[in-house]
């Protein structure tokens, strides 16, 4: 998809809007069609930190459906290509998506010990490590409680949105 300027996404219609930044948080087009209205915004990091500011301010219901919305790293949803595009193109730079059978089941073990203790998905954003410090998170993570998780995902997820938009959003 072609970036847009920001001036170009403020004169978006808002179905138009929502269309193409519907995405930039997994699953969830809400976020998009709550900072549609806040338009026009000065710069691309506006549109992010007003992103962030919906996802921060929306009620916990819609914030556990928002990570519960993200795909298990290396999943079986990524075998079977059903990921969205984003999650994709993010998992595929790290070579999750050719991952050798015991890769395959030392990530399957993980994403399955990590839902039973916290029950939503494991969540790191992907293009800002690696695959030793996706599994050494792991690790480190499921020694966390519920709410520190809580916290932790929703930081990854801002930090997903930002690479997303920033790939969409010419500055």
């Amino acid at each position: 998809m072609e970036n847009v300027t920001v001036e170009a996404l403020n004169a978006m219609p808002k179905a138009d809007f929502v269309a193409r930044f519907g995405g930039i948080y997994e699953d969830s087009p809400w976020v998009a069609e709550r900072v549609a209205a806040d338009r026009p915004f000065p710069g691309r990091k506006h549109v992010v930190d007003r992103m962030r500011a919906v996802v921060e301010s929306a009620a916990d219901s819609a914030k556990l459906a928002l990570i519960r919305a993200h795909p298990d790293l290396a999943g079986k949803l990524a075998r079977a290509g059903a990921l969205s595009a984003e999650s994709t193109r993010e998992q595929a730079g790290l070579g999750l998506d050719r991952l050798s059978d015991g890769e395959y089941e030392k990530f399957s073990d993980l994403n399955t010990r990590y839902r039973e203790r916290f029950g939503f998905p494991f969540i790191i954003c992907v293009r800002l490590t690696d695959r030793a410090g996706i599994l050494e998170a792991f690790g480190r993570r499921l020694e966390n409680d519920r709410g520190e998780e809580l916290v932790e995902a929703l930081g990854q997820i801002h930090q997903i949105a930002r690479l997303r938009l920033e790939d969409l959003v010419a500055e």
